[in-house]
């Protein structure tokens, strides 16, 4: 079983939820709900690996509120 962080946004155009895995090319997919969005997701990433081990390009490290006066 692997685990990979996947960041999710919402398109203010369509209404539907985007996700991608930072550093993962190709590993991304949009759904309609948030469940929609990680069972693609699930396949996404399933069908990359069966290609063999990925090559990360990124690490995913967290995320930090900035303000701005």
């Amino acid at each position: 079983m692997r685990n990979f962080t996947a960041i999710i946004e919402k398109c203010s155009d369509t209404g539907l939820y985007v996700g991608f895995v930072p550093g993962f090319p190709g590993a991304h997919s949009q759904g309609e709900t948030l469940d929609e969005l990680s069972q693609n997701l699930k396949e996404v990433i399933s069908l990359l690996l069966e290609d063999g081990e990925p090559r990360l390009e990124a690490e995913f490290i967290g995320t930090q509120n900035v303000v701005v006066a």
